[in-house]
């Protein structure tokens, strides 16, 4: 994991909370963990100040694209892995960037900002990188779970109890298919929540010269419709997930979305989708080590029936996840959303009918 840095119990506590009440006061946070607000309030500055925890907001990618995520597989030539992963992560397109081994040197998400882009993009821009030698793609069908559904199991009954009430307004269910247009002071409420998914009425009313009433009705409609959703940016090693691996997985036709859906169960998912290309199912999956891993594979797996081929895929380093860089387990400032995804909230209107499957990935 390179530098070492230890959360402590309180630490962790705070993260698991806020995975699950992302927006949650700080009173009720230090409530549902035993502790002071005082404490609780300071902890989360220091994990934020050191770039180690941040709470952003996922935006509904139906507002931004019409097209289907790819993943996007990279063979390099010896030598130059670290500089292809450096060029790919410094694409505008490029939402997850890791140095792999096994099916790839590279495993990226690709996001194009239009179908019209898709073409382009993986036939001759990326290809052309310096030092790739070949790619393979996976295009996104169906996503059965997200990453900002993985959570930290840790906490008891009560506090879970008491989160309850400040849980995700959106439920956990895939975002809808389709959005209806956003207003100007919607798309500015979006850019807000996605930089910081924290901030309360009275900033966004601040920010937007409208009043608290109004700021809090614009983002609970948001949130209501799932066009954001909080999301806590945390390395999973931070979290004693020092093993992150994505598996390929083939299966039979009528078998695909069974194995989806009991992958997505499976309590190492950090995002699973159905897929079409060399695979059907993508598994992006973290674990506390090699044995978990191993026991995973020989045990977990042999109980989904259906799956015909399995190929595993180590992740070495992550350079970057959901637009935002990674130095080890230090978070880089939120970049803003690509320009030409930038560009759609602008006007203020949907990329289009936005198709099923086209949303966040990692």
């Amino acid at each position: 994991m390179g530098e070492q840095v230890i959360l402590d119990e309180l630490d962790l506590d705070l993260v698991a909370a806020l995975q699950r009440a992302p927006r949650a006061p700080i009173n009720v946070v230090a409530d549902a963990l035993g502790s002071s607000a005082s404490t609780v309030g300071r902890r989360l500055q220091r994990l934020q100040a050191e770039r180690l925890v941040r709470v952003i907001g996922q935006v509904d990618w139906t507002l931004l694209s019409d097209a289907h995520p790819r993943h996007l597989w990279v063979d390099t030539v010896p030598g130059r892995l670290q500089s292809v992963a450096r060029r790919l992560a410094e694409r505008p397109e490029t939402q997850f960037v890791a140095m792999t081994s096994g099916r790839a040197d590279v495993y990226c998400v690709v996001h194009p900002s239009s179908r019209e882009r898709v073409k382009d993009l993986l036939t001759h821009e990326i290809p052309s990188v310096d030092g790739v030698v070949a790619t393979q793609s996976d295009l996104v069908l169906r996503p059965v779970t997200r990453a900002d559904a993985w959570r930290l199991d840790r906490l008891d009954p009560e506090a879970l109890r008491i989160l309850q009430p400040h849980t995700d307004v959106g439920g956990d269910e895939a975002p809808r298919a389709s959005q209806e247009p956003l207003s100007a002071q919607e798309a500015r409420a979006v850019r807000m929540l996605h930089h910081d998914a924290r901030a309360s009425s009275g900033e966004v009313a601040r920010e937007l010269g409208v009043s608290q009433s109004t700021a809090y009705r614009l983002v609970q409609s948001l949130l209501e419709r799932r066009a954001v959703r909080p999301r806590v940016e945390v390395e999973p090693g931070l979290l004693g997930m020092e093993l992150e691996a994505v598996l390929s997985l083939t299966a039979h036709p009528g078998s695909v979305a069974d194995v989806a859906d009991a992958l997505g169960a499976h309590p190492s998912a950090r995002y699973v989708s159905v897929v079409a290309g060399a695979s059907s199912v993508i598994h992006h999956a973290v674990f506390r080590d090699e044995a978990h891993l191993a026991d995973f594979l020989s045990d977990d797996l042999a109980r989904i029936p259906g799956i015909t081929a399995l190929q595993v895929s180590v992740v070495l380093d992550v350079l970057r996840r959901y637009w935002i860089g990674r130095d080890g387990v230090r978070l880089e400032e939120p970049r803003p959303l690509p320009a030409g995804l930038e560009e759609a909230l602008s006007h203020g209107s949907t990329a289009g009918a936005g198709p099923p499957g086209a949303r966040e990935v990692s």
